[in-house]
């Protein structure tokens, strides 16, 4: 083969969905994902329980996601896992067998932070445009909120992160409240179309600097809808669209508010979205809004927004330009920082 050709098999298997991706330099050959149903009648992830389930998937997804490829695991030039952020039997699927492959195969073997992953999605290739260095990237999802600072692919500083819960969080607890399945996000998003996103009033939590908190705007929607529906049983019914359209509202009053202070106060006005809650339409909407006042904004196709492997494996791809191999000794981090 090439010698600049490089073909990498990623594994991400940080929370509940097991994926796997086979890139050929910067371009997605696959991009198979398994996710886990059985969390849906918990109201959250189960971690035994997802853990459980990456174990009887990772065969047939890495089987797959290499048949669609058209190689075989003899084609590949180095195997990319996910080490951390995550849950901690999660990891270790992915990470073991990442390494098993690696071994069998002699071939060097990457490890790729999580949210380095949904940042650097942006440089797959698709022919579209990708971020110019620095920018800021906003990385969403049900375990994180976070500025960073990108100055190049292995150069991240975080300069804002939530100091309790996540957004993604808010948003499915709020959801929860309503009566509405796991995830809520989603269904959220599709019912506040409908409604009027200033009917009710929620409030702004005040953070020092760059930082969010989500926990007390949580607080404030579950004595909002227990104080209403004590008024009037059927509450949330009649109300549903509109209590969606005011809780999105909120939440994506507070995550910009706190982007354009990062802006101001960096004067980087490239700004690029990623994570699970990236697939909202409303944060969509509001980032492109600042193009207007000459802001560069990114986002991520939908298929590399929630957790996949190719996203690990662009991260890998860069490292693995400059020759890095994490070798067997390597461990998962369920904690480990930016």
């Amino acid at each position: 083969m090439d010698a600049k050709i490089s073909l990498i098999l990623a594994i991400e298997s940080s929370c509940d969905d097991t994926a796997c991706a086979i890139l050929k330099n910067d371009q997605v050959l696959s991009n198979v994902v398994a996710g886990q149903e059985i969390h849906t009648q918990y109201g959250g992830v189960v971690p035994e329980l997802a853990s459980r389930a990456h174990q009887s998937h990772i065969v047939p997804v890495v089987d797959q996601a290499l048949k669609k490829a058209g190689i075989t695991k003899k084609d590949l030039t180095a195997i990319a896992f996910t080490r951390g952020p995550g849950l901690m039997g999660s990891l270790l699927v992915g990470s073991s067998f990442a390494k098993s492959l690696a071994l069998s195969l002699d071939i060097p073997l990457i490890d790729v932070h999580h949210m380095h992953g949904h940042i650097l999605a942006h440089f797959i290739d698709i022919g579209l445009e990708r971020p110019q260095f620095p920018f800021l990237a906003v990385t969403i999802s049900g375990g994180h909120t976070q500025i960073v600072k990108v100055t190049d692919y292995h150069e991240m500083e975080v300069i804002g992160t939530t100091q309790d819960d996540a957004i993604g969080e808010a948003f499915d607890k709020s959801g929860k409240m309503l009566g509405l399945g796991y995830p809520a996000g989603p269904q959220i998003d599709q019912l506040a179309k409908q409604g009027d996103p200033k009917k009710f009033p929620f409030p702004v939590p005040k953070a020092p600097g760059l930082n969010y908190s989500f926990s007390g705007f949580k607080t404030a929607v579950l004595y909002f809808i227990q104080r209403e529906v004590k008024k009037n049983p059927n509450f949330i019914n009649e109300n549903l669209v509109d209590i969606c359209a005011s809780i999105q509202y909120t939440l994506i009053k507070i995550l910009f508010q706190k982007v354009e202070k990062a802006v101001k106060q960096t004067g980087i006005k490239t700004v690029a979205i990623g994570g699970g809650v990236s697939a909202n339409s409303g944060i969509r909407e509001q980032l492109k809004s600042y193009e207007n006042i000459g802001w560069n904004t990114f986002i991520p196709p939908f298929e590399y927004t929630t957790d996949n492997a190719a996203m690990i494996g662009i991260s890998a791809y860069f490292k693995y330009l400059e020759g890095y191999n994490a070798g067997m000794d390597v461990t998962a981090s369920p904690r480990i920082q930016m």
